[in-house]
């Protein structure tokens, strides 16, 4: 009897102490894991690109007492699309007319001009269509187009740049920030043979001492300190 009782004393002793282990292998599992997870949401933090420069390294400038109504709507247009278009998407899409738009979850560089353009009351989908209908030998034809369309023309930088001059809207283009005002466009050569749009906004931007751009570069609508970062090929103040 005695031996039997110490044979299994030893069993049950034994499958605590394996009861045991296997429940501390689990909870060091958990515990990597958990830490795992917790680096990656960490790193992803940190290589993710700002929606916009933190606060305390901005200040938000009152517009001239003399511009536009249309102004402040139109810059405020385009900078509440920041956090809601949240990636880029170049194919032709088939739109209304007018009025127009891909979801505002996506679009490209002009889509966030033409969005802020319609807070104001502005189409460039009709109007540059229906300039577009009157002279389309004034505008590129790198496309290889033989008429307008209403889907996709507004939503060509080369085709606003055109536009925008022939509506007399054009601005010097200087290697001084001073000269770009809240609201202007401003359109780059990035160097790749993609052409670029963006907004000026009246967010000044302190490190820099310029005024923050809103665009769509790929990533979705954010502001940042890019002025310069490629080359400007257009100028335009509209309002």
């Amino acid at each position: 009897m005695m031996f039997g009782w110490i044979e299994g004393t030893r069993q049950t002793n034994s499958a605590s102490k394996l009861f045991m282990m296997k429940t501390i292998l689990a909870f060091l599992f958990l515990t990597a894991t958990l830490l795992l997870v917790v680096s990656c949401q960490q790193q992803s933090a940190r290589t993710r690109p700002q929606l916009r420069p933190p606060e305390q390294e901005t200040e938000v400038r009152a517009l001239a007492v003399n511009s536009s109504p249309a102004l402040k709507t139109v810059i405020d247009g385009a900078s509440d699309q920041i956090g809601k278009t949240t990636s880029y998407d170049p194919s032709y899409q088939k739109l209304d007319y007018p009025n127009g738009d891909v979801p505002i979850e996506t679009g490209v560089c002009s889509d966030v001009i033409i969005r802020a353009f319609r807070k104001a009351n502005v189409d460039l989908q009709k109007d540059v269509h229906e300039d577009m209908k009157g002279s389309f030998p004034a505008y590129p034809t790198r496309w290889g187009l033989k008429s307008p369309d209403s889907n996709i023309d507004h939503r060509r930088v080369p085709n606003l740049e055109t536009y925008f001059a022939r509506k007399g809207k054009s601005q010097p283009i200087t290697n001084r920030s001073e000269d770009f005002q809240p609201g202007d466009l401003v359109t780059w050569d990035m160097g790749t043979g993609q052409d670029h749009i963006g907004m000026v906004t009246n967010v000044w931007y302190k490190p820099s001492q310029r005024y923050l751009i809103v665009h769509n570069i790929g990533a979705g609508t954010r502001m940042e300190d890019v002025m310069f970062a490629w080359k400007i090929t257009g100028h335009y103040r509209y309002f």
